[in-house]
């Protein structure tokens, strides 16, 4: 058996209306990816307006991407740093106290390389309260990043941590337990 791409058929998967998804296409690319917006109050505005759940103080730095907003939920005190893309297939819960460094990426979305359909596959990801997705972390669809839990810079989770663990490597591996004094 051979991968056949002109098979490939995800009709099944409906995320929002195509004028939702127009609309959000360009406030996104005009309020986040851009650097031209750097105030917080527009984005959370704008994100609550199509349909997330936003907390407060929630920080959001230029050149973020979010796919779909009305498959998101962010806590309070919350910070996200520049170039950060949150591929929210599926839902993305982030807990209170947050912070996703530069560069992060959130993927609810993968591919089922087993079949010559290439199927999509979207799984949704948790972060919970106190986790740090250092820079240029990647966390993969379903995983959940247990309280206060850290994935190291440029580290790779496609599994679900313990608690206060500290995770490094691709794949991610725990290599010692957080302490917070």
């Amino acid at each position: 058996m051979k991968l056949d791409l002109a098979t490939y058929n995800n009709d099944w998967y409906k995320p929002g209306s195509v004028i939702k998804r127009f609309l959000w296409h360009y406030i996104n690319l005009f309020f986040f990816r851009s650097g031209l917006f750097p105030f917080y109050a527009i984005k959370t505005f704008l994100l609550k307006l199509f349909g997330a759940t936003v907390g407060s103080n929630v920080l959001i730095k230029p050149h973020v991407s979010i796919k779909y907003p009305w498959l998101l939920q962010i806590g309070n005190n919350v910070w996200i740093g520049e170039e950060v893309w949150i591929d929210n297939l599926a839902q993305v819960t982030i807990g209170n106290n947050v912070c996703i460094s530069q560069g992060a990426l959130l993927l609810c979305g993968n591919h089922d390389y087993t079949k010559t359909t290439f199927d999509l596959i979207v799984k949704p990801i948790v972060i919970e309260e106190g986790v740090w997705l250092c820079a240029k972390s990647v966390v993969c669809c379903g995983v959940v990043c247990a309280q206060h839990s850290i994935l190291s810079t440029s580290s790779t989770l496609s599994s679900s941590t313990l608690p206060f663990g500290i995770y490094q490597g691709t794949p991610a591996k725990m290599i010692k337990t957080r302490t917070i004094s």
